[in-house]
C-alpha cells in the first residue's frame, strides 16, 4: 500500500498545478462566452473533473489550455441544451483565435505588456474599480461603497472600463502583429 502513495501524492500534485495553472483561463474564457459568474464556475469545475477522470498528458501549456477551452466550451453547448436555450456561436473562432493567441508562451509577456499599458491608460476610478474586482475578488456592492456610487453605477463603471480595455489591448496587438509581419 505505501508504494501506491508516491503516485496517488504524484496525481494529486500534477492535477493541483493543472488546476492552478488554467483555471482562471478556462473560466474567463466560458465568461466570454456568455456565461454568468456562477455558470463559468460551475462549469470551470466541471472541465477539470471530466479532464482528470482519466489519464491526462500535460505535454504543452498551449496545447492543454486549448483543450481545456475545448472540453469546456462542450460542456457548455450540453448545458445550454438541457436548458433549451440556444448558444450563440456566431463569433466562436474569434473567440478561440483570440484566446489562442492570448495562450500561446510567446506572447503571454507581449499581452500582460499591452495590459499594463492600456489598464494605465484607464481613470483612476476605473483602475480602482477593476483591480478591487478582479485582484481582489471584491462584490459589485463593495464596489460601489469604495467609489461613493451606486451599484448600477459601479457596473456601468467597470462595463465601459473593460470595453475600453478589450479595445485597447486588440488595437495594441493588431498594431504590433502588423509592425512583427511587415518586411524592412
Amino acid at each position: 500500500m505505501s508504494e501506491q502513495s508516491p503516485d496517488l501524492s504524484d496525481a494529486a500534485i500534477q492535477a493541483t498545478r493543472l488546476i492552478q495553472t488554467h483555471q482562471t483561463g478556462v473560466w474567463r474564457y466560458l465568461r466570454s462566452l456568455g456565461c454568468d459568474d456562477h455558470e463559468a464556475e460551475d462549469l470551470t469545475q466541471e472541465t477539470f473533473l471530466k479532464v482528470l477522470q482519466k489519464p491526462f498528458d500535460d505535454f504543452d501549456r498551449t496545447a492543454t489550455a486549448a483543450y481545456l477551452r475545448r472540453v469546456a466550451h462542450n460542456l457548455l453547448i450540453d448545458l445550454r441544451r438541457r436548458q433549451k436555450r440556444q448558444i450563440v456561436t456566431d463569433d466562436i473562432e474569434q473567440i478561440d483565435a483570440f484566446w489562442q493567441q492570448v495562450t500561446t508562451v510567446d506572447q503571454g509577456k507581449e499581452v500582460i505588456s499591452v495590459l499594463q499599458e492600456c489598464m494605465d491608460s484607464l481613470t483612476g476610478r476605473a483602475q480602482k474599480a477593476l483591480r478591487m474586482r478582479f485582484e481582489s475578488r471584491k462584490s459589485r456592492q463593495e464596489i460601489a461603497d469604495a467609489l461613493g456610487v451606486g451599484e448600477h453605477g459601479a457596473k456601468n463603471l467597470m462595463q465601459r472600463a473593460k470595453t475600453q480595455l478589450r479595445q485597447c489591448i486588440e488595437r495594441k496587438l493588431r498594431l504590433e502583429d502588423h509592425l512583427s509581419t511587415r518586411k524592412p
